[in-house]
């Protein structure tokens, strides 16, 4: 008896495993990202709409929650965007054709010069993509930017200012979208 009332008092104090469901998805609250030993919390969640098409659920996990979108971008911690692609398929000129638009919008002339190179080889590394398909953009301290797209490791892009400029397409001045950068950053 003594046995039993343990077990009902352990599994009283034992938290489940959050997850967040959007668009009939769910993402966890805390993951973990290959070559990082430390855990990452979901810091939030929202699909990129295009006129009033959903394009793909995005997801942003940092190591501590933050809505503090300077802090977020500036950040030197690992961190993870996910991009979930709901929409029937997307072209990799269309895609490269975003990332510039996104790059260009938030970086400064200069800044985008000495970027360009980099920004380039990300956008090498992409390609068509389709409903379902997942691409993972996870920055690792020390190692860089960590393309994944359809579970294969694409390649990686050096230095955290890369990363930073990357989340500025969701979280700069100019983001994709206003209402995305809000959910992101858990401020809407």
């Amino acid at each position: 008896m003594k046995k039993a009332y343990l077990a009902v008092i352990m599994l009283a104090f034992l938290q489940p495993v959050q997850a967040v469901e959007i668009a009939g998805r769910q993402f966890e609250d805390v993951i973990t990202i290959a070559d990082y030993p430390d855990k990452l919390q979901l810091n939030g969640v929202g699909i990129r709409y295009k006129f009033f098409f959903k394009i793909y659920i995005a997801v942003l996990y940092l190591q501590e929650k933050n809505k503090d979108v300077k802090q977020i971008i500036e950040s030197v911690q690992a961190r993870r965007m996910v991009m979930y692609f709901l929409y029937d398929r997307v072209e990799k000129e269309k895609l490269v054709a975003s990332w510039l638009e996104g790059f260009e919008a938030n970086l400064s002339a200069e800044n985008f010069r000495l970027l360009e190179p980099r920004i380039q080889s990300f956008n090498n590394f992409f390609e068509t993509v389709e409903s379902g398909d997942v691409v993972l953009l996870d920055f690792i301290p020390g190692m860089g930017t960590r393309v994944t797209i359809k579970g294969q490791q694409k390649g990686i892009i050096e230095g955290a200012d890369f990363y930073s400029a990357l989340l500025k397409i969701w979280l700069g001045d100019e983001p994709i979208d206003d209402d995305l950068k809000s959910a992101l950053t858990g401020n809407d």
